[in-house]
């Protein structure tokens, strides 16, 4: 059974068949990936991770995340593609992800999508979410995640401006926090290195992380600061530049130094001040109910390479859903996981999501 083909029914039924078909074992044919959970803190909880984007590689990473929320800590986890046409993972397939309709089950979203230009039946499931107040993490360009889609949905686009207010600049604004603005660091010249916001250090979702632990090959995001509502940065973009590109002595004066890949900081404005690069927000949808969320522009599916990002999402997802936050989650990778460097194109063409199930 194929959740994609029951948003034409009415509403009753459709969310009948959504909780049926995620209570049934995932089919080899289906167009999405579930790691069932089982014993852990997270067991009885539903975590859905949505993919789509052209250049990071959210294919890639949220299968594991997925696995590690499954396989480690006894959630559910739902993955979810853009499909086309063949059935396959297609990032360039802008306007479908299928099965949408498994977050009226759902405790949490993880999105990391780009731009995506969906059919009004599927961001009426994201919509429903939302006004629900349900928790969402949004990883790097989940700032960005819609863009093109006309009519009611239209709100949702990156730098939306029309008549409904509250909607100024999009999903990425009013849910996250922010919207698209620029590469603050070089693109594919600079890294990210991840540094304690001046007043989170004992905020929980930091448990078992180091100041100057977390680090990604991607560069810093630009945000406008301060950042809206009831933001709370928790983690700074260091950006550093490569040590491929710094001296002996540079590297032996920076305290961060023994970081792979040893990145050192880079002087100058881009460093004063520093852009937030991890937070938390409230949001609410107008109509709808409170809600919590958690963003980092980090994410990519090379940044999930550093276990102490793994870390910092994991620990989110915990709090977000209503658990304590462990002392040191165990986010060990779960089988082979070889990610493709970001960047456009270079995606591994082929896959179904049957090629990410659990072996």
């Amino acid at each position: 059974m194929r959740l994609s083909n029951v948003s034409g029914m009415t509403r009753p039924i459709c969310a009948l068949l959504a909780l049926l078909c995620c209570a049934l074992p995932a089919r080899a044919d289906d167009p999405w990936v579930v790691y069932p959970g089982g014993d852990g803190a997270g067991k009885g909880k539903h975590i859905i991770l949505v993919s789509g984007d052209e250049e990071y590689r959210s294919e890639e990473c949220l299968p594991q995340l997925g696995k590690i929320l499954a396989t480690r800590h006894g959630f559910k986890c739902t993955v979810l593609f853009p499909i086309d046409d063949k059935g396959e993972i297609n990032p360039k397939h802008t306007s479908n992800i299928s099965g949408l309709e498994a977050l009226g089950s759902a405790d949490l979203m993880i999105i990391l999508t780009r731009f995506r230009n969906l059919p009004d039946a599927q961001m009426k499931h994201i919509d429903d979410f939302l006004k629900a107040g349900k928790p969402v993490i949004g990883l790097r360009t989940a700032t960005h995640a819609f863009n093109g889609i006309k009519g009611d949905f239209a709100k949702y686009n990156n730098g939306y401006k029309g008549p409904e207010k509250e909607w100024t600049d999009g999903f990425g604004r009013l849910i996250l926090g922010e919207m698209w603005i620029s590469h603050h660091g070089a693109h594919k010249g600079e890294s990210t290195i991840g540094i304690f916001a001046p007043d989170a250090a004992g905020n929980p979702l930091l448990n078992g992380i180091k100041d100057g632990e977390i680090w990604g090959a991607t560069d810093v995001y630009g945000v406008r600061l301060p950042l809206p509502g009831d933001s709370k940065p928790l983690v700074l973009g260091q950006v550093s530049k490569r040590a491929a590109n710094a001296t002996k002595e540079e590297i032996a004066k920076d305290k961060n130094y023994m970081l792979r890949p040893n990145d050192i900081k880079v002087e100058g404005k881009k460093n004063d001040p520093m852009m937030p690069v991890a937070w938390t927000k409230s949001y609410t949808v107008p109509g709808g109910k409170e809600g919590k969320a958690f963003a980092t522009t980090m994410g990519s599916a090379t940044d999930i390479e550093n276990e102490a990002l793994r870390r910092l999402i994991v620990n989110a997802a915990y709090q977000l859903v209503g658990l304590s936050v462990p002392e040191k989650a165990d986010v060990g990778i779960v089988g082979v996981y070889e990610p493709s460097a970001f960047g456009f194109g270079g995606y591994k063409t082929g896959l179904k999501p049957a090629d990410y199930q659990l072996k």
